[in-house]
């Protein structure tokens, strides 16, 4: 069949027909129908020739036209001059009335035949593009349905990575680290997961899919819960230990509704296909609270807290609990304390009332021994500040003097001396951490620059990052491998980083 000599109108229905059995623009098929028949105009008329080919969208015409630019003379185009493809002034009035130096010209061509190779040339053109287009749709298709679950069935399995067919229309790709734990999936499984990541290739859209990050119990949540459907019930966070324990925090602005009970419905009707779904995870159902310490306890569960001492400074918090519930707040191998720090984004210490009395009575010698040092003061002064509340130095150096003058025993001469002396230990810090700095050459603008702690610049410092510019100029791998995971996360590092362009370039960041 040649789609060329068909009927007009017949064409046009091919062409509809086409876009919608791949799912793609009408527009996109008539071009590269266009640019089909204009290769083969080329071949009979000549490929030295700028030739189109255009279709009516209206009445399926085909017309077929050569094009000149027109041109002052061949001098003028100098090395350019091409004479299949440029037309002077005089020569371009075989085609227009009033051609000007600028204009294009067409050179109307009676529409090439179709033969045998002619036809077979114009259809692989035409079924390239048309698959282009196909794969460019799925990508956008897919990239708009990143934090999606996606229906498959499992295509095959190779070194542990599982390939899923996605209704017909992609391949996704479960690399064997975002599998469940200890579940076996094979070749013609049906499966759930949460689509990641999409990224473009040769072949298609690649489709990265996951079925173990937080993500994805939550939104099994939403499948499976209405209220959370509807938004009545909110997730505000999800922890895993993918395959073994999840703990899930929920919160609802009506005070008639159960959020924990609506969640895992009636005799765990709800929260039992979760369950089945990711391999007999146990998952906790926790309700959520704006205030951190209701919050931390609720996460603890199943232990009972008796006490919580937080640090909304360090964002930590200390949980106490009795001997017999302290196995149980860690948890097996620390999973239940360390799930309900990632549920809250608190840094959650456990402990029973022996160690909590043990900490404390270290955590005031401590203090005793930084007051009578950096104050200058004997031990009774030093423990009465710290019974009033008084946990740093800096907190004695700008607190209003009228509650130093209000401790018993205290008069106002001796809360001014307090002061006073407070102020001069941080300003000895202060030009001890400057001149430490200046000896290892650190400039004074990465030394004031408080995004990151002053032991962090130092050891920068040590590392040869002597300036603001230095550290601006890093690469994220680059400022973590200096300073390590464990005192910088990529994330930090970026952040850092992108502060540091900020301030030493004036470069204004859209987002931090």
């Amino acid at each position: 069949m040649s789609f060329v000599s068909m009927p007009r109108q017949d064409l046009l229905l091919a062409i509809d027909s086409l876009a919608q059995e791949k799912q793609i623009d009408r527009e996109i098929v008539i071009e590269s129908l266009e640019a089909a028949i204009a290769k083969i105009a080329k071949h009979k008329y000549g490929e030295e020739f700028n030739i189109t080919a255009n279709i009516d969208r209206k009445n399926g015409a085909i017309y077929v036209k050569r094009l000149f630019d027109v041109i002052l003379s061949p001098e003028s185009a100098g090395e350019d001059y091409d004479p299949n493809t440029m037309l002077t002034v005089e020569q371009a009035k075989k085609y227009a009335k009033n051609p000007v130096v600028g204009d294009v010209v067409e050179d109307a061509l009676p529409e090439p035949e179709f033969g045998r190779m002619a036809f077979q040339t114009a259809k692989q053109m035409m079924t390239a593009r048309v698959r282009d287009a196909e794969k460019g749709r799925q990508f956008e298709e897919f990239k708009d349905n990143i934090g999606d679950i996606v229906n498959g069935v499992v295509k095959r399995i190779e070194f542990g990575n599982v390939y899923v067919d996605i209704n017909g229309k992609a391949e996704g790709y479960i690399k064997g680290t975002e599998l469940i734990p200890g579940e076996r999936l094979t070749v013609g499984d049906r499966v759930r997961a949460l689509i990641m990541d999409v990224a473009r290739s040769n072949t298609g859209p690649q489709i990265f899919l996951t079925r173990t990050h937080p993500m994805f119990m939550e939104k099994l949540f939403v499948q499976e819960v209405p209220e959370i459907y509807e938004g009545v019930i909110k997730i505000k966070s999800v922890a895993r230990a993918p395959g073994s324990h999840a703990k899930i925090a929920v919160e609802t602005a009506d005070p008639s509704i159960d959020a924990v009970g609506m969640t895992v419905g009636i005799k765990g009707t709800r929260i039992q296909p979760v369950i089945n779904e990711c391999h007999g995870e146990k998952i906790d159902v926790i309700l959520y609270s704006d205030d951190p310490a209701v919050f931390i306890v609720n996460a603890m569960q199943p232990a009972k807290v008796a006490k919580i001492i937080v640090d909304e400074d360090t964002r930590s918090a200390a949980i106490v609990v009795n001997e017999d519930q302290q196995s149980l707040a860690i948890g097996r191998r620390g999973q239940n304390v360390r799930l309900a720090s990632q549920l809250t984004g608190w840094n959650i210490d456990v402990m029973n009332e022996a160690e909590e009395q043990e900490r404390r009575a270290k955590e005031f010698k401590e203090k005793t021994e930084l007051f009578i040092g950096g104050l200058d003061v004997d031990e009774m002064i030093a423990q009465l500040l710290i019974t009033e509340g008084f946990r740093t130095i800096e907190e004695i150096a700008f607190v209003d003097i009228a509650e130093l003058e209000s401790i018993e025993g205290f008069n106002p001469e001796l809360a001014a001396e307090l002061q006073k002396r407070a102020k001069d230990y941080l300003n000895k810090i202060e030009q001890d951490y400057i001149d430490n700095g200046h000896k290892l050459g650190i400039s004074d603008n990465l030394l004031k620059f408080d995004f990151i702690k002053r032991p962090t610049i130092m050891k920068l410092g040590e590392n040869g990052i002597k300036s603001l510019e230095d550290l601006a100029d890093l690469a994220t791998d680059e400022l973590v491998e200096i300073l390590g995971e464990d005192t910088m996360s990529k994330r930090l590092a970026g952040r850092v980083i992108m502060k540091a362009r900020e301030i030493a370039y004036d470069i204004k960041q859209e987002n931090e």
